[in-house]
């Protein structure tokens, strides 16, 4: 299927010599422009008033049908939305607002939840252009009639998305446009659960041979995908494998999760480094004896193994974007001398005070610890446009991620930012250097329409202030802060007098 790259928006489509543009003069086109914003303010005012209506002197059947009539028109107005969204990304119009990307755009200016839900819909319904300016129906015609119409839901748009997501490529074109437009009928009277089992039967129906993928197939379905922590600091991995990638973890785990190996919980149990042929075979069996582990719990263990097998082996290599591919932890003054709270590590990653004890009793650690309310660290001077090594681990545990607004990219996958540009007279000293990712290391600069970095001497904090083209929509262009990587600043409260 196709993906569209909405990190890096397609150019303005170039109309073809051989046809002419439809004929539009500057008061036409002035005229649609104040209809649609005119349109907009109407729907306002009309939902405000549909806001301050109760219906409790309706009938039971004006309320059936005002639910039907409701739901119809937010899933238009579902429709109407992706066309807005098209509107924003071919223009590159979300720089206006000081974002860096149109996914940050949607995330922190639109507030939308799924980003990338979103982004599939509005790809996969609608309109296209070709390199020459042809138009291109969208990727699901039917799907998105249906949407227009109001007569199925985004949830069935989903389910429509992965169903045919996993059409083999080798099935003929006219097939899979046919399995489409089927499932968008199914969709207008099928429940999502209905609607999946047809899509199953579909795909059986278009491989009799039970031949569902190939290669190519296999290669657009393997993923991997870590979630955040949740409150009690455990994450999820999802993960889809290619036959090879499975059949080397199947290897993996028939030796490392075995009963009784790689058992945190007990002190002699054998390690992933032993090897079958070692003679002392009966402390693997008495290992396997004291194990109570479930199957699921052992085989995470051997992940567990693996990991620090890969990390303490040096497989990854010596540096990532300047700091050590090795576990690196940041805490305060407080949790040193308490022994208590949360490490944070270049992944950004929480780890409690116990867990980070354990990992620095096996390590040659690199300590940085900072005053509880300031930044301040020591002072490194550096006269190339790179930071060194120790500079980017102070700036890792001063900043922990990047210091742009709203952004959560850890530290591990961002890079030494120069507050004011190097091409501008800044140097590389580790009081004009933050932390930024990619992108927003990117977006700032001393051009009009991007963002201005400057480090607050007081606070020892890295502000960021929006670029003059920022629309008035988001307020005045005042210097930001971003506090998602030290979530302790924002339950800091002032203390209450002494009076003693």
């Amino acid at each position: 299927m196709m993906i569209m790259a909405f990190d890096k928006p397609p150019p303005t489509p170039i109309r073809p010599t051989d046809v002419a543009p439809p004929p539009t003069t500057a008061t036409s086109s002035a005229t649609v422009r104040a209809e649609l914003i005119d349109a907009y303010s109407d729907l306002a005012r009309a939902v405000a008033r549909i806001q301050e209506l109760d219906a409790d002197a309706c009938t039971d059947s004006d309320t059936v049908h005002l639910a039907v009539e409701h739901e119809k028109l937010t899933r238009q107005m579902q429709s109407i939305g992706h066309r807005r969204l098209m509107d924003v990304a071919d223009r590159d119009a979300w720089r206006l607002t000081g974002a860096a990307t149109i996914r940050m755009f949607m995330a922190n200016h639109l507030g939308v939840p799924d980003v990338k839900r979103r982004l599939d819909h509005a790809a996969a319904l609608s309109e296209t252009f070709t390199i020459t300016g042809l138009q291109q129906p969208p990727e699901l015609s039917a799907t998105a009639d249906a949407l227009a119409e109001g007569a199925i839901a985004p949830e069935h748009v989903s389910v429509i998305l992965d169903i045919t997501n996993r059409i083999p490529t080798h099935v003929e074109v006219d097939d899979q446009v046919a399995a489409e437009v089927a499932l968008a009928e199914h969709a207008r009277t099928l429940s999502l659960h209905a609607l999946s089992q047809v899509g199953v039967r579909l795909l059986a129906h278009l491989n009799p041979d039970g031949v569902l993928t190939d290669e190519r197939d296999r290669a657009l379905q393997r993923s991997m995908t870590l979630s955040r922590q949740d409150a009690q600091l455990m994450s999820t991995l999802t993960a889809t494998l290619d036959p090879i990638t499975r059949a080397m973890l199947d290897v993996v785990l028939a030796k490392w999760a075995a009963p009784g190996m790689n058992n945190p919980d007990d002190p002699h149990s054998p390690s992933g480094s032993i090897d079958d042929t070692d003679p002392d075979t009966e402390v693997i069996k008495d290992a396997a004896q004291r194990d109570s582990r479930s199957q699921a719990q052992r085989n995470h263990d051997a992940l567990n193994a693996l990991l620090k097998c890969v990390l303490d082996g040096g497989a990854l290599g010596g540096s990532h974007r300047g700091l050590p591919p090795q576990l690196i932890i940041s805490i305060t003054e407080t949790q040193l001398r308490e022994s208590a709270g949360l490490g944070v590590t270049a992944t950004s990653a929480d780890l409690p005070w116990r867990d980070v004890v354990d990992l620095a009793a096996h390590a040659d650690p690199h300590l940085a610890v900072f005053a509880d309310h300031t930044q301040e660290i020591l002072y490194f001077g550096r006269a190339r446009r790179t930071a060194s090594r120790a500079q980017r681990m102070a700036l890792f545990a001063s900043d922990r991620g990047c210091t742009a607004p709203d952004c959560d990219q850890p530290a591990m996958h961002s890079e030494a930012h120069h507050l004011t540009d190097w091409a501008e007279g800044g140097r590389t000293d580790i009081n004009e250097l933050g932390v930024a990712c990619p992108k927003h290391n990117r977006a700032a600069g001393p051009r009009r329409d991007q963002w201005t970095t400057r480090l607050d001497r007081t606070t020892r904090r890295v502000t960021w202030t929006p670029p003059a083209t920022t629309q008035p929509i988001n307020g005045p262009p005042t210097p930001r802060i971003n506090n998602i990587h030290h979530p302790d600043r924002a339950l800091t409260r002032a203390q209450p007098p002494n009076h003693d």
